[in-house]
């Protein structure tokens, strides 16, 4: 099977590498690969590998019969399988679906004491209590977030290098115009990548056939999976609301006004009553959550509205598969979005933003027609970011950095289907260059600009 390139694969390594490392859990949503990324590094890098699988093998539960300390569990592990073999140094043992057993986190502090065998816990973020994991194994973890493929590893899927991208990350740094060629090339890579997300299902099948047969069918299964999901790991009333506020996402975001309205999920919603909800996707990393600022000053965090909100898919594949089939197949065929032009080039960029590290913030004021799409700092400022889905001017933006009002903002970024350019303080860039922009202003932070 084609193993796809990701970005965990350099931290495992270096993971290894330091003497001082402590159990490391990977967590992401369902089927992003952590533990296909997890086994391969597992196996070019360890001598005995004991793989334990909640899931598969609920019996492990009771490997912690007789407390947590690291001998005890590995005392019970062989008691069930002899053949398990524990060499000191050269051992990994990897507890897989974490979600299932969540209290082996608490062994995590005595297997770090123990120190002769390396552990990885890897798990969905599905119904699970992070903060009670943290609790248990506070200073004995490190912790790892994946998600699905960002840009540039659908870039490495495809057979493009490292040079290739430091390339764009050129072109905007130096405000060169990409050429026709180079516009042709990354812009059809980027629709393909729009249409199919990152699942690594997706990508791998796309990759392997080198056409979108068969794509649509594995996302929609990968959606019915996600919905499965809500109904195993959801508690009671909730189950019903969760998926009512996962099936509106695409139809709210086709609004011109694309905040999320609790209203239109069901009838007499409110929500203090879905509050709980959308948190619940948010953390299983099914959905990103966009809140409204306040006022657009720094500091952004505890400047927002938690009732004022966006909903994008955390992957863009699954709002295209969810999208109604005649939009589905003028989309794949001739790539003419229509109404979900705007939709899908607002989601993926903010699925950009997120994989990149940052937050999602927005600004609509209320008694004016001033919007901004995203925003992203830096040390000194604050960058409004516009994601333009047809040719004009933004207004907004302009606004932004013209007025006397806004004194973090001193430019503006916008992403449109046109190339690199620079006008009036607003810099923009091609919609493919969105994964770079935070490579892009830190570059700026170091006067590489």
């Amino acid at each position: 099977m084609l193993y796809l390139k990701r970005k965990i694969d350099a931290f495992l390594s270096e993971w290894k590498a330091n003497p001082d490392k402590k159990p490391l859990i990977v967590k992401g949503p369902r089927q992003v690969g952590k533990t296909e990324s997890i086994r391969r590094f597992a196996s070019e890098n360890y001598t005995s590998v004991i793989t334990i699988n909640f899931v598969e093998e609920p019996k492990y539960k009771m490997i912690t019969a007789d407390g947590y300390k690291a001998a005890d569990i590995i005392k019970n592990i062989s008691r069930i399988d002899p053949s398990k073999r524990f060499i000191e140094g050269e051992t990994l043992i990897f507890f897989d679906e974490l979600q299932e057993f969540p209290d082996i986190a608490t062994a995590l502090k005595f297997f770090k004491i123990d120190g002769r065998f390396d552990v990885i816990c890897s798990g969905s973020m599905l119904g699970i209590n992070y903060r009670k994991i943290e609790s248990n194994s506070v200073g004995y973890k490190t912790d790892y977030e994946m998600s699905s493929l960002d840009f540039e590893e659908f870039l490495w899927a495809g057979g493009y290098d490292d040079a290739f991208i430091d390339d764009m990350l050129t072109h905007m740094r130096t405000l060169t115009p990409f050429n026709e060629l180079e516009m042709s090339v990354c812009g059809e890579l980027f629709l393909n990548y729009c249409i199919l997300g990152g699942m690594p299902a997706v990508v791998r099948e796309f990759i392997e056939k080198g056409t979108f047969e068969g794509s649509l069918e594995t996302q929609r299964q990968l959606i019915a999976d996600y919905k499965e999901d809500i109904r195993k790991y959801a508690d009671g009333m909730d189950q019903t609301r969760i998926l009512n506020v996962f099936q509106h996402i695409p139809v709210q975001l086709a609004k011109d006004n694309k905040k999320f309205q609790i209203s239109k999920v069901a009838s007499g919603a409110r929500f203090r009553d879905y509050r709980g909800c959308i948190e619940w996707l948010n953390d299983a990393g099914m959905v990103n959550i966009c809140y409204c600022l306040n006022f657009p000053e720094l500091p952004l965090k505890g400047n927002y509205d938690e009732t004022k909100y966006k909903l994008y898919f955390a992957d863009s594949g699954l709002l295209v598969a969810m999208l109604d089939e005649e939009a589905q197949e003028d989309l794949r065929a001739n790539k003419n979005l229509g109404v979900y032009k705007g939709a899908l080039y607002e989601n993926v960029v903010g699925e950009a933003l997120v994989k990149a590290g940052y937050q999602l913030y927005y600004y609509k004021r209320e008694d004016s027609t001033l919007e901004q799409d995203f925003f992203v700092r830096t040390a000194s400022a604050l960058i409004p970011v516009e994601v333009k889905a047809q040719r004009g001017t933004a207004k907004s933006l302009r606004t932004l950095i013209t007025s006397d009002k806004y004194e973090d903002i001193h430019y503006g970024i916008k992403f449109t289907a046109g190339n690199v350019g620079f006008s009036d303080d607003i810099y923009t860039f091609p919609y493919f260059c969105a994964f770079l922009l935070k490579r892009y202003l830190a570059g700026e932070q170091s006067g590489k600009l």
